[in-house]
């Protein structure tokens, strides 16, 4: 335990030095010191370490890496914010600081997680409200409604109504685990459960989907479908239900390509950016010359020129590091998130919980889906989603909703085979 505190408290440090280090160079870059920076960068170390401090002296036990690697991320998101979008920094810091605070009432309420199995339903349903109430109050923004704004604040449901599907699928798929792997109803080379034993799943799972469709939030879409697909994946052992979510997925493609023109629009450029590179693929035409000219080592940090993407802080964050960082600073943050979601899986493992095990598991997804959907689209490997980096891209529901998650899986790994 105390050599577990230790390694924490190193990683934090080097956390922070990351930080103060960032912040100062573009401090002193600008020729502009301003000591409300460094103040808003000492009371982010100093809630790390307050973190860290009222979580081991209470005797939690958690992987010592989750809370690093969540400050690590957050605080390269910081240094990022403040390079692009400088009057966003004090924003940012504040739903950095927010973050801390959740993280840590995440990990005590999460506590007695197992209860929530008995409501699953109840999850299930509140991931589906939280996804009504952008339908209902939300605004359009970026060609989806998915932004619902009350007085000030501003922020997206669905960041929330991923937490609750997981729960749900999570809880539903360990009571029916032995259902879905005898399945023996064939339909064509698939075989498939009795359809009355899956029926709540896809109503919950189609009712999501139908939610982020009439959204036009096609990004969320896919993350939840994929999800669902890869979390029954793991419950069953079975792969006609990935190869059932992937002839799904065609056919909800071709649909959503001749429905939605945003759609269409992001499959194009995706095919050929080159085509209209000064319109409607100027985004990832530029992404693809900034990552290009930051080579191995970046440009250097203030000495790109990564302002040149349109909504860079948020959906193309990744560019703005491959510029100025370079292969060697991408590289690093992508091993930040490898191990991060390894992590996560190692929780899931190394507990004999089955429904436990499918929430860190699910998580794990979550983490790792996000990162690839997002690296994937900046480097035009996959089309744009309009998915944000997980801590590092600027956004208050996004800050939050991945310090419940990490806060939620410090408790599971606390939870050892022995655990009761």
């Amino acid at each position: 335990m105390r050599e577990m505190v230790r390694c924490e408290r190193f990683l934090l440090l080097l956390a922070s030095a990351v930080l103060i280090n960032g912040l100062a160079v573009i401090q002193l870059l600008q020729k502009n010191m301003d000591y409300k920076v460094l103040g808003a960068a000492a009371a982010i170390v100093a809630s790390w370490f307050a973190a860290h401090v009222w979580l081991r002296v209470a005797g939690h036990s958690g992987d010592p890496l989750l809370l690093p690697l969540a400050a690590l991320l957050s605080n390269i998101g910081l240094i990022m914010v403040l390079r692009l979008t400088p009057n966003l920094f004090f924003a940012q810091t504040i739903w950095i600081l927010l973050g801390v605070f959740v993280f840590v009432l995440s990990v005590y309420l999460a506590q007695k997680i197992e209860n929530l199995a008995t409501f699953k339903y109840v999850c299930g349903f509140t991931g589906i409200i939280l996804l009504m109430s952008a339908i209902l109050f939300g605004v359009d923004i970026g060609g989806h409604k998915s932004w619902v704004i009350l007085g000030p604040i501003r922020f997206q449901p669905s960041e929330f109504a991923k937490l609750f599907i997981v729960i749900f699928l999570a809880a539903y798929l360990n009571e029916r685990r032995e259902v879905l792997t005898l399945a023996n109803k064939r339909l064509g080379p698939l075989l498939l459960p009795h359809p009355r034993f899956v029926a709540p799943l896809v109503f919950v799972w189609g009712v999501t989907m139908l939610m982020l469709v009439l959204q036009r939030d096609m990004g969320s879409a896919l993350l939840y479908f994929s999800i669902t697909i890869i979390m029954t994946y793991m419950a069953s052992g079975r792969l006609s239900y990935p190869m059932m979510g992937f002839v799904l997925f065609f056919a909800g493609s071709v649909f959503c390509y001749y429905y939605y023109p945003h759609i269409q629009t992001r499959i194009d450029i995706w095919i050929d950016p080159w085509a209209d590179p000064s319109g409607k693929a100027y985004q990832i035409v530029q992404s693809l010359f900034a990552l290009g000219s930051g080579g191995v080592l970046g440009t250097g940090l203030m000495y790109g020129f990564p302002t040149m993407i349109p909504e860079v802080h948020t959906d193309f964050i990744f560019a703005a590091i491959g510029e100025e960082l370079g292969l060697m600073g991408t590289g690093a943050i992508l091993l930040s998130y490898i191990i991060l979601v390894y992590r996560s899986f190692r929780t899931a493992l190394l507990n004999n919980n089955s429904f436990i095990a499918l929430v860190a598991s699910g998580f794990a997804v979550i983490i790792g889906l996000q990162t690839f959907l997002i690296v994937a689209g900046v480097t035009k490997f996959f089309p744009l989603t309009g998915i944000t980096l997980p801590l590092i891209s600027y956004g208050g529901s996004s800050i939050l909703s991945n310090c419940i998650l990490l806060g939620i899986l410090f408790t599971l790994s606390e939870m050892r085979p022995n655990y009761r």
